[in-house]
């Protein structure tokens, strides 16, 4: 298993990082736990949840997914051999988090409710990776196509990252990163916690795939220079890129047979780079599962990619996939094909 730079920590993690949101709601407790054995025996010691999951987030499932990941740690007690990455949501109108019903914001307040229960849930007394699941600011994000300044009504970012220090000094979260952030709110965070002394960011946790490359046009040269690589979300674009929902196909327990919550990826130029890139793999003897992710595991700016998985079938072929061969022709027939319609699916 291929380890990356976590950051500046000196720390590193696996090449695959487990995602887990689906937890509690599309899987039990003990195939939750059999998918971490499985995992961690094939060397990935590195999982990724959030208080936000199981997904789609509904009041009666968040946390769930903490609370399986937490009962695990203390049956296997093994938690000093695992790296747990947790989020805080962000700004949204979501009215279960937080006693009172009020709005989530990145505030202190909010901050210190949210790795409380984090903690209680994981049923440890330290997160390795505390991430802001989205910003405090309105941005159009989770697919949105184009930019749109809204207004300055956000939490400074120098409280958000004070926060977070005084969690880091008190020892429950040991780093600090950002998801479904943008270039500039990236350099905001990393300027401010140099200026001030604060926790500097060590990843990024932002959509990326065949199908979405924008990460590439500005967050890439942040991640590379100041070394907070990417941590790659939604690698087979929510299942999209296997080639099971070709031809408007809804395959029974999928996803977005399941929840209808694919759009992202349903416009017709999506189809037809899915089709593409499914023919792409085949003449390079591969299947579509092993092209989207041995593409995502060999960019330069990757620390860990995060694959998910309802059936051990399917973890099996995720995880099996990153042993997959690449070549200099592999890599110039992708970026050929990407040139004929660039991220399809912001």
């Amino acid at each position: 298993m291929i380890r990356k730079p976590l950051g500046r920590t000196g720390l590193t993690v696996p090449i695959v990082c487990l995602g887990t949101m689906t937890y509690g709601q599309q899987n039990t407790e003990a195939e939750g736990h059999a998918q971490m054995d499985f995992a961690f025996e094939r060397g990935v010691d590195f999982f990724d949840t959030a208080e936000l999951y199981a997904i789609p987030p509904r009041a009666e499932t968040f946390g769930a997914t903490e609370r399986i990941i937490g009962s695990w740690l203390k049956a296997r007690g093994n938690r000093d051999r695992v790296t747990i990455a947790s989020k805080v949501v962000g700004r949204s109108p979501m009215d279960w988090f937080r006693a009172g019903g009020i709005e989530t914001r990145l505030t202190p307040a909010q901050i210190d409710v949210a790795v409380e229960g984090s903690l209680r849930r994981l049923q440890t007394d330290y997160i390795d990776l505390y991430q802001l699941h989205w910003p405090d600011r309105r941005l159009g994000i989770f697919g949105g196509h184009r930019y749109r300044h809204y207004d300055a009504d956000y939490v400074p970012f120098e409280e958000t990252l004070g926060a977070l220090a005084r969690h880091v000094e008190k020892g429950s979260i040991r780093h600090v990163g950002v998801s479904n952030e943008s270039a500039w709110g990236v350099m905001q965070f990393v300027n401010r916690a140099e200026r001030d002394g604060l926790p500097r960011l060590v990843s990024i946790q932002n959509a990326y795939s065949l199908l979405n490359r924008t990460f590439e046009q500005g967050l890439a040269e942040v991640a590379l220079q100041e070394q907070v690589g990417l941590l790659a979300y939604s690698p087979l674009a929510q299942g999209y890129l296997t080639g099971k929902y070709l031809d408007g196909a809804r395959p029974p327990g999928a996803r977005t047979t399941l929840f209808n919550r694919g759009q992202r990826y349903e416009s017709a130029a999506a189809e037809r780079m899915v089709r593409a890139y499914g023919e792409l793999a085949a003449s390079h003897g591969l299947t579509p599962v092993q092209l989207a992710l041995k593409f995502c595991a060999t960019r330069s700016f990757m620390t860990s990619v995060i694959i998910g998985a309802t059936t051990m079938e399917q973890l099996t072929a995720n995880l099996d996939a990153f042993d997959a061969p690449w070549s200099d022709g592999l890599e110039k027939a992708v970026d050929a094909l990407h040139a004929t319609c660039p991220s399809p699916c912001p």
